[in-house]
C-alpha cells in the first residue's frame, strides 16, 4: 500500500482558527481519498504561530532555527502540501509570506500544491489566485486547479465542500502520479541551481578542483 506523507502548512493565529479548520477539512478530503484507492496518507501539520520568532530571525539573519529547520525538512519530504492563509489587507498574512520567503528557492519544486484562504469578507476571494499562487509559482510549485477560499457565509454552503473535494481530488491524483519525484529523477540538471540550495542536491558542482580551492581560501596546487 502507498503512502503519501501530506504537510499542512497552517497560518492561523487563533485558536481555534478558521484558517486550520478550512486546511484539515481538505486534508481530511485528501485522505479519504487516497483510502478509496488502496492508499494511505501520513498528515503532519506546520503551525507557523509557533515559528513567528524563527521566521523572523531568518529573515534578517538567514539564521535557522530548530523548529524551522524541521518544518523545512517536513516540506523537503512532502508529497503533497496544503498551504492555508488568513487573509488581512487584502493579501496573505505577512506571517505566511514571511514563511515562505525564507524557504529555498529548490525546495518546492513540482511539489503538487492546494492553496486556501480565509477572510472576514468575499471582498477578498481573489486573493487565493491573484497572490498566493504567484508566490508559488516563484518557487515552482505545482498548485492544482481548484483554489480555495471561504468568508464567514461559505462554512454553511454546500458550495465550499464541492470545491474542498474537487481541490482534494487533484492533490490526490497529482501525488500519486509521482510527478514531483519524476522531475528530481529525469529533470533536475535541467534547472538553475544556486550553489548550496536545494539541501545540497544541486548538481553539476565539482567542489573538488583548484579553482574550488582556491575559492575557500586553500591551496590551488
Amino acid at each position: 500500500m502507498s503512502t503519501y506523507r501530506l504537510v499542512v502548512v497552517n497560518a492561523g493565529t487563533s485558536d481555534p482558527s478558521s484558517t486550520r479548520l478550512l486546511a484539515d477539512r481538505v486534508a481530511s478530503r485528501v485522505s479519504a481519498l487516497a483510502a478509496g484507492r488502496g492508499a494511505q496518507v501520513a498528515v503532519s501539520v506546520i503551525d507557523l504561530r509557533e515559528l513567528a520568532s524563527e521566521i523572523a530571525t531568518a529573515l534578517v539573519s538567514q539564521l535557522i532555527g530548530p523548529k524551522l529547520q524541521k518544518a523545512i525538512e517536513a516540506l523537503g519530504q512532502a508529497d503533497g502540501i496544503v498551504a492555508g492563509a488568513p487573509v488581512y489587507k487584502a493579501g496573505p498574512s505577512g506571517l505566511f509570506t514571511s514563511f515562505f520567503q525564507v524557504l529555498d528557492d529548490d525546495l518546492l519544486i513540482a511539489k503538487p500544491v492546494v492553496l486556501a484562504a480565509t477572510a472576514g469578507t468575499a471582498r477578498h476571494a481573489l486573493v487565493v489566485d491573484e497572490q498566493m499562487r504567484s508566490l508559488f509559482a516563484y518557487l515552482r510549485a505545482l498548485t492544482v486547479p481548484t483554489s480555495l477560499f471561504a468568508a464567514p457565509e461559505d462554512w454553511g454552503d454546500g458550495a465550499l465542500n464541492k470545491r474542498i473535494d474537487r481541490a482534494a481530488v487533484e492533490l490526490v491524483l497529482l501525488m500519486a502520479s509521482g510527478f514531483a519525484q519524476q522531475v528530481k529523477d529525469e529533470s533536475w540538471q535541467s534547472y538553475q541551481h544556486e550553489f548550496g540550495s536545494a539541501g545540497g542536491t544541486e548538481t553539476g558542482i565539482e567542489l573538488d578542483s583548484d579553482l574550488m580551492r582556491l575559492a575557500a581560501g586553500g591551496s590551488g596546487g
